[in-house]
C-alpha cells in the first residue's frame, strides 16, 4: 500500500513539472536585440513632430566678391558714369612693365653673383609701391593691352589691325601694365623673392614665401600681383574698367610657383608626371580668379628664347609647348612679349621675315618689346601691331632719371639704403 502512494506521489509531481516547463518562452536568437515586453493595452503614441526647416547653407569663407570689368571702347550712357564725365582718347597708350619684385632686398643684395643683375632689372616691394602712388597721382589709369587694339577686315576683306579709340574719365591718361616672368625661378626662390601664388581663405590672390628666417608667410604686401589687386581696391578709380596687368609667362619652369613643366633633360617617369599633373590642377583656380579679377595672359615663349636667332625649328617646337603646357592652361592669348626684347627677324618694324611670319600665323596680334618709349607701330603688310614698352627697374632708376618723370622722380623712388652702390647718372644732378 505504501509503494503504491509513493508511485501516486511521483507521478503527479512529474505531471505538474511538464505544466510549468510549457509555459516558459523560447530565447530570441542572438542577433536580434532583446524583445521588449509589450503593455496589455498600447500607450498612445504621440503625433510626429514636423520635419525641421534646412537651415540654410552659410557663405564659404571662399566666396569671390563681385568683380566688374567694363568696355572703355564703348562711352557710358549719357558720357557719365558714377558722376564721372567720359571724353574720347587717341593718343599715345603708356605701357610700363615689371618683373617680380624683391621682398627681402637682404637676400638679393647680398654681393653674390646674382646681386648686380637683380640690380638692373627688378624694383624692391618699397620702390613698387611708391611707383603705384607716383603714377596714380600723376592721373593715370590702366586700361587692358587688348582693348587698346582690335584685329577687323578692310573693304577687301583682309584682315587688319585698327586702334580703338578709348573713352576715359576726364583729365586721365591710359597706361599698360606688364609683368614678365611670373612663373618664379628657382634662382629667384634663393633672392628674396616670393615662391609662388596662392589663394587665401579670403578667396583673393596671396603670395606665399619664406622669409630671411626661413619662417613661411603668405601676404597681400610682398608680391606685385597681390600688391596691385590691393592698391586697386584702395583706389578703384585707378582702374575705372577692372583692368590690371598682362602677365608675360614662360613655361620652363611652370607657371605662377607651380611646377607644369615637363624636362626632356631627365628620364620622365609615372611619378613625375603624376606630379606635373597636380601642379596643373593646383595653379588653375588661381588663373581663374586672375582672369576673373582683370589679369590677362601673354606669352613669353615657353623657353624665353631668342626670337632673332632665324633658327625657325626651335622657335616652331618652342610655341608648340608652349601652348600644350601653357595656353592649355591660361587659355588663348594674341599677346606675345619678345624674350630680351629681341624682335624677330632682325628689325620687325621694317621686316616680315619668316619668323614673324610664323608667330602671327599662331594667332598673335600685338607683339611687345622693350624701348626707350611707348611707342606703337601698325603693321602694313600684315595683321599685327608691333610696341615697345618702358622697363621701371633698376638700370632706369640709376640712369634714365629723365625719361620717366612723367611717371615718377627716380630720386624719390629707388631705395639707396639697401641697393649697392653703383653710382647714379648725371640727371640725378638736375
Amino acid at each position: 500500500m505504501m509503494k503504491r502512494t509513493i508511485a501516486l506521489v511521483l507521478v503527479l509531481a512529474l505531471v505538474l513539472l511538464a505544466a510549468g516547463c510549457a509555459k516558459t518562452p523560447a530565447p530570441a536568437p542572438d542577433p536580434e536585440p532583446p524583445a521588449q515586453t509589450a503593455p496589455a493595452e498600447p500607450a498612445p503614441q504621440p503625433e510626429p513632430a514636423p520635419d525641421p526647416e534646412p537651415e540654410p547653407e552659410p557663405e564659404p569663407a571662399t566666396a569671390a566678391e563681385p568683380y566688374e570689368i567694363l568696355d572703355p571702347k564703348v562711352m557710358p550712357e549719357g558720357g557719365t558714369r558714377d558722376g564721372v564725365a567720359y571724353v574720347p582718347y587717341d593718343g599715345i597708350v603708356e605701357h610700363l612693365f615689371f618683373h617680380p619684385v624683391i621682398a627681402y632686398p637682404e637676400l638679393a643684395f647680398d654681393g653674390d653673383a646674382q646681386a648686380n643683375g637683380l640690380d638692373d632689372f627688378m624694383v624692391t616691394v618699397g620702390e613698387f609701391t611708391k611707383i603705384l602712388n607716383n603714377v596714380y597721382e600723376k592721373g593715370y589709369v590702366l586700361v587692358d593691352i587688348g582693348d587698346v587694339w582690335s584685329e577687323t577686315t578692310d573693304e577687301n576683306g583682309t584682315a587688319k589691325m585698327v586702334r580703338n579709340t578709348l573713352y576715359l574719365p576726364e583729365g586721365k591718361k591710359p597706361v599698360i601694365f606688364s609683368y614678365d616672368d611670373t612663373n618664379y625661378y628657382p634662382y629667384m626662390l634663393e633672392n628674396g623673392f616670393a615662391y609662388k601664388l596662392i589663394l587665401g581663405e579670403d578667396g583673393k590672390v596671396w603670395s606665399w614665401g619664406l622669409d630671411p628666417q626661413g619662417n613661411e608667410v603668405t601676404s597681400r604686401d610682398l608680391d606685385a600681383i597681390p600688391m596691385l589687386d590691393k592698391f586697386v581696391e584702395e583706389h578703384p578709380d585707378f582702374s575705372p574698367f577692372g583692368a590690371k596687368a598682362c602677365l608675360s609667362v614662360t613655361g620652363y619652369e611652370g607657371l605662377l610657383g607651380y611646377r607644369t613643366q615637363t624636362d626632356g633633360k631627365v628620364e620622365w617617369t609615372d611619378a613625375l608626371e603624376a606630379n606635373r599633373q597636380a601642379e596643373r590642377e593646383a595653379v588653375k583656380p588661381i588663373i581663374e580668379e586672375l582672369k576673373r579679377t582683370g589679369w590677362t595672359f601673354g606669352s613669353h615663349t615657353w623657353g624665353h628664347i631668342r626670337l632673332g636667332s632665324g633658327n625657325m625649328a626651335k622657335i616652331k617646337a618652342d610655341t608648340e609647348k608652349w601652348f600644350d603646357e601653357v595656353g592649355s592652361l591660361v587659355g588663348e592669348t594674341p599677346i606675345l612679349f619678345y624674350p630680351h626684347g629681341e624682335r624677330p627677324d632682325g628689325n620687325d618694324w621694317t621686316q616680315t621675315g619668316e619668323a614673324f611670319q610664323y608667330l602671327q600665323s599662331q594667332g598673335f596680334r600685338v607683339f611687345c618689346s622693350v624701348g626707350v618709349e611707348s611707342f606703337s607701330f601698325i603693321k602694313k603688310d600684315i595683321c599685327a601691331v608691333i610696341c615697345d614698352r618702358l622697363h621701371p627697374d633698376g638700370k632706369t632708376l640709376r640712369w634714365s632719371r629723365n625719361r620717366y618723370l612723367q611717371f615718377y622722380d627716380a630720386k624719390e623712388i629707388m631705395d639707396t639704403s639697401v641697393r649697392p652702390d653703383l653710382g647714379v647718372g648725371e640727371d640725378w644732378k638736375n
